[in-house]
């Protein structure tokens, strides 16, 4: 095993068993040779994941150095390797929908703790905000006024208004969905450090309709804070987000609407499956 990147979820919505992976594997492999020249090359299996049936999973065949041995030993790999690959890759996912659910229970209200070990429990994914444009004169801003933004942004849940506040104020869902520990004082005045530090501010505000925050991403220019306001709109069979962040330095806009998609967005609907109409 040269790599292995990416991530597995295992998570029960409403009853029903979700599951999600995605990996990128590298695989070396050698044929040792009685002559001492050895064959060398790796087995790229780049998409992994549970929008394509095992049969459709792409398996690249490379060698290191193209000799006649070589190329006799690829067409093997291709024609009957391939196989043998698959059915590992079948073996894998079986027992990820079997192991990795044993004891998943129905989430509870009154119980979350409880609830999120069970989402989390087995998997470690290290997840760092994108590294934002530095500023030059060393991150700092005296006699300069910065130029900023404004970034809006809706989003739709599959859940009710309580469940994505609670989400998003809970720090054992909040832990659950950044894969990393976190500082959360939900409440008014009430600090947060999120990322490894990478995010962190304070609550300005904190309803169960509306969140507004004092939020700066760690490479920003220094003590320049914007202002988040995250309303939470429940519908007939949704939930509406709509946030607006104000103050945001204008060379930091496409990254910032870029990880409120990446690290907040996607991983609170595949954590929760609350991107999943049932």
């Amino acid at each position: 095993m040269e790599k292995c990147e990416g991530e597995a979820i295992a998570n029960n919505r409403k009853g029903k068993l979700i599951v999600f992976y995605e990996w990128n594997i590298v695989l070396k492999w050698v044929l040792d040779e009685k002559s001492g020249d050895n064959v060398e090359g790796k087995i790229n299996i780049p998409n992994l994941s549970e929008e394509n049936d095992i049969s459709e999973v792409d398996i690249e065949i490379t060698l290191k150095d193209s000799t006649d041995q070589g190329e006799r030993v690829k067409q093997f790999l291709h024609t009957k390797g391939k196989d043998t690959i698959r059915e590992k890759l079948k073996k894998y996912v079986s027992s990820l929908k079997e192991e990795f659910t044993k004891g998943m229970i129905l989430p509870k209200k009154d119980n979350v703790k409880e609830n999120i070990s069970n989402i989390t429990s087995g998997f470690d994914v290290k997840m760092k905000m994108n590294a934002s444009v530095t500023p030059t004169n060393n991150n700092k801003t005296e006699g300069h006024k910065i130029s900023t933004t404004t970034i809006k942004q809706n989003v739709k849940f599959q859940c009710r208004a309580e469940e994505f506040y609670n989400v998003f104020c809970t720090v054992e869902m909040v832990e659950a969905f950044t894969s990393n520990p976190v500082k959360l004082e939900a409440k008014k005045n009430g600090e947060f450090a999120l990322f490894r530090g990478n995010i962190h501010g304070e609550f300005l505000d904190i309803t169960p309709t509306k969140i507004v925050q004092k939020w700066r991403c760690k490479q920003w220019p220094s003590e320049h804070f914007s202002v988040v306001t995250i309303d939470i709109c429940e519908k007939n069979d949704h939930t509406e987000v709509n946030l607006t962040q104000t103050g945001v330095p204008v060379s930091e806009e496409l990254s910032t609407k870029e990880n409120w998609d990446r690290y907040y967005w996607d991983p609170i609907k595949r954590i929760f499956g609350f991107g999943y109409f049932m």
